[in-house]
């Protein structure tokens, strides 16, 4: 498939999909260039195919909530694999599209009572404050290993994984999401040791079921039906994918941004009841969520482009909060920033799940990071993860200065 348009000027001589230009290159100003001239840019892939890319914020708003129109079910991310996509098409939660996906969604959502978030905050405020303290012994810590903590304690307690087995979920999930060095075998066997993992969670749930997400999708009914075990397996592991990832990185991009502007810190600081809105700015900002893909289900077209019946169609979240025309200064990192229609959880019917439960997260943890730490700095150089689909870190050495007067190093 080619270009069936032709282009108003040359676009940036850049494949949108390489990992690597998100690792070693400069994306905001491939982001910026697209913005101004190619807003709706066909980008061919040199292995054949290709995709559309809509980079403005108002067109990546019209293809998320344009559901009848886009679909999900054949893949949401570039590189899919097509077979394994078709086998979850329906039956994993982001691969679904209405009127299945409210269904399954509504399931997952039943086990978000007001007692189990209210358990989930209390303790993440104790895992930070638990987490947080040998970042505040005055020497370099790689904040990456801080930052995977939280997420995956707060989405195993969301589940049902019992207290002693976080660890391993842990390790786990690093191994099958985390950094691209990972070899690729060692990938595959923590990704089976995990789906292993749902198997006897599932069938310990069965008899004893709890206030989690895994008791609600075992006794949960979709069209008067119960969901296979295949069904709450698949999203098990959208859950725990997808709940790691955004806050993860939300937690390393937002502190290098306070590091980079220390006067943002002492503002974020001096008013602790504005910290929604810098936990909205920590997600315009770092966007981690990096691109979502859908499939044209018709002809149609978006900002005048034509777009054929089949064309994958990739938005490109970091783009549309970088977008000049909504955000003011929008390369700027502003915790009082307002108003801040970010998109960095999506919108429309597939809006992340999760949201406010990584709002909460992230709450709790800047919270207590700029009471009990009056700066951060660097300690080295920041390293990239090499993906196009999550804009994060694989490395990110910093070192915290403490309020409490004890000797920095």
């Amino acid at each position: 498939m080619t270009n069936p348009t032709g282009s108003l000027a040359a676009p940036p001589a850049v494949d949108l999909a390489d990992p690597a230009l998100y690792g070693a290159g400069d994306p905001e100003s491939v982001w910026a260039a697209l913005r101004r001239d190619h807003p709706v840019h066909w980008n061919d892939s040199p292995t054949g195919g290709g995709f559309w890319a809509v980079t403005r914020h108002a067109d990546v708003q019209r293809v998320l909530k344009d559901t009848a129109t886009f679909t999900s079910a054949q893949g949401m991310r570039i590189g899919h694999n097509p077979t394994a996509t078709a086998e979850a098409a329906g039956k994993m939660l982001i691969v679904t599209d209405a009127p299945r996906h409210g269904r399954i969604r509504r399931v997952i959502s039943s086990a978000f009572t007001p007692r189990t978030v209210a358990r989930l905050e209390q303790n993440m405020r104790t895992i930070v404050r638990e987490e947080l303290e040998p970042l505040l012994a005055g020497e370099p810590r790689e904040f990456t290993d801080f930052a995977a903590v939280l997420p995956v304690a707060v989405i195993c307690d969301l589940l049902g994984v019992p207290k002693s087995d976080w660890a391993f979920m842990l390790s786990s999930t690093r191994a099958a999401f985390g950094a691209s060095e990972v070899d690729p075998i060692a990938r595959l066997e923590a990704h089976a040791g995990m789906l292993a993992y749902y198997a006897d969670l599932v069938d310990f749930r069965r008899d004893e079921p709890g206030d989690d997400v895994i008791s609600a999708l075992v006794n949960g009914l979709v069209d008067g039906v119960p969901l296979t075990d295949e069904e709450i397996f698949l999203n098990c592991d959208g859950l725990i994918s997808g709940g790691n990832e955004t806050t993860r990185h939300a937690t390393v991009g937002g502190l290098l941004a306070f590091a980079a502007d220390p006067g943002q810190w002492r503002t974020a600081a001096a008013d602790p009841e504005g910290m929604d809105g810098v936990v909205d700015e920590i997600l315009r900002f770092t966007s981690p969520a990096m691109h979502v893909l859908r499939t044209a289900a018709r002809d149609t077209e978006i900002a005048g482009r034509p777009i054929r019946a089949g064309d994958p169609v990739a938005v490109w979240m970091p783009s549309a909060n970088r977008d000049e025309t909504v955000f003011d200064a929008p390369e700027r990192f502003d915790v009082r920033r307002t108003p801040n229609p970010h998109v960095a959880f999506g919108v429309g019917p597939h809006f992340c799940l999760g949201g406010a439960l990584a709002r909460t997260e992230l709450r709790v943890l800047f919270t207590e990071l700029l009471a009990r730490a009056e700066g951060a700095e660097p300690a080295g150089p920041a390293r990239r993860l090499h993906s196009n689909l999550i804009w994060g870190y694989e490395s990110a050495p910093v070192l915290l200065h403490p309020r409490d007067g004890r000797e920095r190093r």
